[in-house]
């Protein structure tokens, strides 16, 4: 039987290749023409805010967590329409001066807006908003009809069929 052996420089390769990959990558996100050239920043790169959303069934609660570092709550607008809830903001671009070159800029920064579907049974006259250490946590009861529940599947007697001889 043959022994299977890789070749040494098999991973160098493979990861020269991811490191590669990423720079090509990274050149488009930052418009970067090619090599050491400038960076060309993109003035109003749209800032998507990763959010989490879930109904937590011991509470009975809708909770949906925005991350929004860097961002006042006072630029937050929150808005329920129908079963619609937007959350919308803008992180703006700050440089403290105009002296300074950016080696890295890969913050993202511009208007944002997120629109997602409540849940069945979500109280839209009961929705509370906090922000903490800049986690925006969106939260409203919902009713107990709406929540999942379990049916239990009876057991019957078994259905025997007759096979003629």
């Amino acid at each position: 039987m043959t022994e299977l052996l890789f070749r040494e420089p098999f991973f160098e390769d493979l990861f020269d290749f991811r490191r590669e990959f990423d720079r090509i990558f990274n050149r488009m996100l930052t418009l970067k023409p090619s090599g050491n050239e400038g960076v060309a920043r993109w003035p109003m790169f749209n800032f998507l805010p990763p959010v989490e959303s879930y109904v937590d069934k011991e509470t009975k609660r809708y909770v949906c967590k925005v991350s929004l570092p860097g961002i006042e709550p006072k630029e937050v607008q929150i808005q329920v329409q129908g079963n619609l809830l937007t959350i919308a903001g803008e992180r703006k671009y700050t440089r403290e001066t105009k002296q300074q070159e950016a080696l890295h800029e890969e913050f993202s920064y511009g208007k944002f807006e997120r629109v997602l579907e409540l849940p069945e049974g979500v109280s839209m006259d009961k929705i509370n908003a906090e922000f903490t250490n800049g986690v925006l946590e969106i939260t409203a009861p919902v009713a107990a009809i709406a929540l999942p529940r379990k049916i239990e599947i009876k057991a019957t007697t078994p259905y025997t069929r007759q096979v003629a001889a």
